[in-house]
């Protein structure tokens, strides 16, 4: 088995006043995981109350998307900048 290499780039978590969360976290990695074409991968998250209110990841099979509340929906990745750049709008958007 040929494991692929990982290197953290970033991890950030932030606790609001409120009680929300958001955390970013993000990897780069040694080739793409299928299907996504580039050598990233992430999970961005924004949540208050226990409950996941906007959400990028991507994953294995599945590749780059994001979660709006309930609504989950394939997302376009093209830059790290923006990748933050869309999950903070979001974020925004949300509240």
């Amino acid at each position: 088995m040929q494991y692929m290499s990982v290197v953290l780039l970033a991890r950030a978590k932030e606790v609001r006043d409120e009680g929300s969360i958001i955390e970013i976290v993000i990897w780069e990695l040694s080739e793409p995981l299928p299907p996504s074409t580039h050598c990233y991968r992430y999970r961005l998250y924004y949540g208050s109350g226990g409950a996941s209110r906007v959400r990028y990841d991507n994953e294995r099979g599945k590749g780059d998307h994001r979660h709006i509340g309930e609504q989950e929906e394939d997302y376009v990745f093209t830059t790290l900048e923006q990748l933050i750049e869309d999950f903070r709008r979001d974020v925004e958007n949300w509240r």
